[in-house]
């Protein structure tokens, strides 16, 4: 739901009502992740899906029930051997969507929807399965601990929902969470989706050639919020990075240790130039940052490795650099090594293997059910 933040609490601002139908689980092959959103409007006005078009039609008239009815609930859609083309999912998978009418009310939701609408960090969890007093019910979580709203189960149950979903706020993770309705941390009666709205993650590429322009483009088209880095004003300039939300002069490990990052920054590192890349990875293998990946030959990685090695980069520090940076596609032009780093990133972010689809045993989606979210060490 937070994905149509901008939307849903510009219909706040105008007083209008309506109901927004949230994806919650998935099984199998579906087409859209928990946390992906349907709003319809009293006056029948839909922004956002939920599948990508396979139940969108049945999950409007839902959403125009809740608006009449006021009640919140859940509806499994799925597959149907009789017939494909029916109300279901011919990709063979299954999503469980909550309708929830926003008509007065929901101080939580509203005020998690303002605060992702001005991009400040937020989580919602919400209630998707337990006890029908329950279900719907949301508690709001900040970065800082603080939180609105409630779960109708009691202090404890805050609390343990505050903690769980502070860890995925953390990592702007979307994902489900089981507890006790006691708010034992065991699985038990109540699943909780959370919401994790943040600013979007950052990545800063190295060295201001004419790779990392089209990098630029790969990681602004991905939602990053892109800085290129290079110690030359000569290249690092507005007219060839026009895409890149900001260009900085200076050294680059010396800008390194003066910004900010977290555990979902990227860093591609394409001077492959020693005076350059060692006192820079040196810096950014000591980070807890999501990737670090660096442009050069074989030659040129074992050259790297070997000097980094003397510069006292430790090798678990060093199994870390992805390097040569990307997946082996076979490319050869700046926009094809763009794509083939574009894609090792997505691959350590989901775990991915970066192996054909084809043949492949493996689930297509990754489950996004709460885990343990690695982290360096």
């Amino acid at each position: 739901m937070l994905d149509l933040a901008g939307p849903l609490h510009a219909w706040i601002e105008e007083g209008r009502d309506f109901a927004v139908a949230t994806v919650v689980a998935v099984g199998g092959s579906a087409p859209r992740p928990p946390g992906a959103a349907l709003a319809v409007s009293a006056d029948g006005t839909a922004v956002g899906s939920v599948s990508g078009g396979c139940v969108e039609g049945a999950v409007y008239d839902l959403c125009l029930q809740a608006l009449q009815d006021g009640e919140t609930l859940v509806e499994r859609f799925g597959y149907s051997d009789e017939d494909a083309f029916a109300v279901g999912l011919t990709c063979g998978g299954t999503i469980d969507v909550m309708i929830t009418p926003f008509a007065g009310g929901r101080s939580a939701e509203r005020a998690a929807l303002a605060a992702a609408a001005r991009a400040e960090p937020v989580a919602l969890a919400r209630v998707v399965r337990g006890p029908s007093g329950l279900l719907g019910q949301a508690l709001l979580v900040r970065p800082d601990g603080s939180s609105d709203g409630g779960l109708g189960g009691g202090p404890a149950l805050d609390r343990a929902v505050l903690d769980r979903a502070g860890a995925l706020l953390d990592t702007g993770r979307t994902g489900t969470v089981e507890l006790s309705e006691d708010g034992s941390h065991c699985p038990g009666g109540l699943t909780l989706l959370v919401e994790s709205a943040v600013p979007p993650p950052r990545m800063i590429v190295f060295g201001a050639i004419d790779f990392a322009s089209a990098l630029v483009r790969a990681g602004a088209f991905l939602g990053y919020h892109v800085t290129v880095c290079d110690a030359r004003p000569v290249f690092a300039t507005r007219a060839r990075f026009p895409q890149a939300d900001e260009i900085v002069v200076d050294w680059p490990d010396r800008y390194l240790r003066r910004t900010e990052t977290d555990r979902r920054t990227v860093l591609c590192v394409l001077t492959h130039d020693a005076k350059f890349d060692i006192p820079l990875l040196t810096e950014a293998l000591r980070l807890p940052v999501a990737y670090i990946g660096a442009m050069g030959s074989r030659r040129t990685h074992e050259d790297r490795n070997r000097r980094l090695r003397e510069a006292g980069v430790s090798e678990r520090d060093l199994a870390r650099l992805r390097s040569p940076i990307g997946l082996d596609l076979g490319a050869r032009t700046p926009e094809e090594t763009a794509v083939s780093i574009a894609a090792e990133i997505i691959a350590a972010r989901h775990g991915g293997t970066g192996a054909p689809l084809t043949g492949s045993a493996t689930p297509i989606h990754r489950s996004a059910r709460h885990r343990t979210h690695p982290q360096p060490a």
